[in-house]
């Protein structure tokens, strides 16, 4: 259908009647002067990362800044957390569908991070639609019928928190000046014009995950963006609250400096490990001295990751703002007893070492796991709502801690297929409009695929890239498994017609002379 756009905007994707509900004249103006007041700053930012990224592919290695050493010495707090974020214990992640709003909401979970990024494909249909069924939602309309079933919230619901796309991210569909639109403030502009008012007078309030940043400047954009909505709106400084996902090795040297920059509208970081440790291999991927062992075998005990989350607890709680634990991608099984308390007993293990670490509440990632994450929060907790008095004074994190990359080995061969398994797996659901798919037990989004495809790149260039056999991995013995697991993954997803095209994707991705930054850029121009 045809609806009235502000002038100079775009829309290059169908608007139907129900779209055009989110697209309404007021919201796109409302996301246009967001556009207009920061995509130029937003380039710049972006540009501040490549050529960082050169520096490190020429041998620089991160460190704490110098030009922030106030920052981190000050004795500063972030505002006053709600007291709707005050217990997040165990927190459900997924993407902006409708049924799975609903169960996640229905969990039992203390909050639920819906997701327009890593675990949502960004088709303009799943964008637009995840926006009304929030919309819905929290107008507790969201209620409906499929198969037999019926879906509607229960009266007591998870607090809900919405995660818009990274910095990097386009939204194609949209064109402001004949520049296409930030995908981050596409989804947070639109979920914000719509619902701020209407969360506030529910006794919540407009709160977010914003993922993927690699600097305290990238932070004080967000802030901004914050202060301009709040003031478009009429709605008080303050009132929006958001937890950054600390997921790339840069940032874990600037946390004190983004909560500063975000102090006002803080809630607090997030042990974003999955990304992180793609953002590890992606930053050294040029040093032939880095190599990860198998993925199976870099957990949050490996010395690096240890370092990160330790320090992320210490920065939280001395600065009165929630630390989160990332991730147990581990899912249930229906049929598989074994698989079953596989998954219940990586669960556990996991909080357990996040509750006694000081982390007040971690993430999981199925409806299922939500009362054995609980259990071992409560362990530690008692009734408490969190533990931001834990303030881990006894732990002291040096640079080179951060960057202590161990272990590197083993490298086996069923580590080599498993990545490129799970990546064309994983690469033929999104092209299909999926972005959160179970394989092999475990919960795969965007984040582990980078994974998958950046090792193995990395495995083929380093000098350390060697099977626990002693056979080197090559591109030529990559191409030459992706052929055998291909056959695995078509026979698997029978009827996907996507798979050959993943398969193709992935071998070039992962045997290419230049890394590609992020798989999902080259694959959004596919919708």
């Amino acid at each position: 259908m045809s609806i009235a756009i502000p002038a100079g905007m775009q829309i290059s994707a169908p608007v139907t009647t129900e779209f055009a509900q989110i697209l309404s004249f007021e919201a796109l103006s409302f996301i246009a002067q967001l556009h207009r007041a920061f995509a130029p700053r937003r380039r710049e930012l972006l540009a501040l990362r490549v050529a960082r990224a050169e520096r490190m592919d020429a041998g620089e290695r991160p460190d704490f800044l110098a030009d922030t050493a106030s920052v981190r010495a000050g004795d500063w707090r972030v505002a006053a957390i709600p007291a709707a974020l005050q217990c997040r214990r165990v927190e459900i992640t997924g993407p902006v569908e409708r049924k799975m709003i609903i169960n996640a909401m229905n969990s039992g979970a203390d909050a639920y991070m819906s997701d327009f990024e890593d675990s949502n494909s960004p088709s303009w249909a799943n964008q637009v639609q995840g926006q009304i069924n929030l919309y819905d939602a929290i107008r507790r309309q969201v209620d409906f019928e499929t198969n037999g079933k019926s879906y509607a919230l229960n009266d007591k619901t998870a607090t809900l928190l919405v995660r818009p796309r990274g910095w990097h991210l386009d939204e194609k569909h949209v064109l402001v000046d004949g520049e296409r639109m930030s995908g981050g403030l596409f989804d947070f502009g639109l979920f914000f014009f719509h619902n701020a008012r209407e969360l506030l007078a529910r006794g919540a309030g407009p709160y977010f995950y914003l993922p993927k940043m690699e600097s305290h400047l990238e932070a004080r954009l967000w802030n901004d963006a914050f202060v301009m909505a709040q003031d478009l709106l009429g709605i008080p400084q303050g009132t929006i609250k958001a937890t950054v996902l600390i997921e790339t090795i840069v940032a874990a040297f600037e946390m004190d400096e983004i909560l500063y920059e975000l102090r006002e509208h803080s809630a607090g970081l997030n042990a974003g490990r999955w990304d992180y440790i793609f953002s590890c291999i992606k930053k050294f991927k040029n040093d032939k001295d880095f190599c990860l062992a198998d993925r199976s075998q870099v957990t949050m005990t490996a010395p690096f990751m240890r370092a990160y989350a330790l320090l992320l607890v210490k920065t939280c709680h001395k600065r009165g703002a929630p630390a989160m634990g990332g991730m147990s991608a581990l899912i249930p099984s229906k049929t598989d007893v074994e698989a079953n308390e596989r998954a219940f007993a990586g669960i556990r293990n996991d909080k357990t070492r996040d509750a006694n670490d000081g982390y007040d509440g971690g993430w999981v990632a199925h409806p299922g796991l939500v009362d054995v994450a609980m259990a071992e929060f409560v362990k530690v907790l008692g009734d408490k709502p969190n533990q931001f008095e834990r303030q881990r004074d006894d732990v002291q994190v040096a640079a080179a801690d951060l960057l202590d990359f161990k272990p590197e080995a083993p490298i086996t061969e069923q580590g080599v297929r498993n990545n490129i398994n799970v990546g064309i797996h994983y690469l033929a659901a999104w092209l299909a409009g999926n972005g959160c798919v179970p394989i092999h037990n475990l919960m795969e989004d965007a984040a582990t695929a980078e994974i998958s495809r950046s090792q193995i790149w990395q495995w083929i260039r380093s000098d350390k890239g060697v099977l626990d056999d002693g056979r080197k991995v090559t591109a030529d013995m990559v191409r030459g498994m992706v052929a055998e697991e291909t056959v695995k993954v078509t026979d698997a997803l029978k009827g996907l017609d996507t798979v050959a095209k993943a398969a193709a994707i992935f071998e070039d991705m992962s045997t290419r002379d230049d890394f590609i930054e992020f798989l999902t850029l080259p694959l959004y121009e596919e919708f």
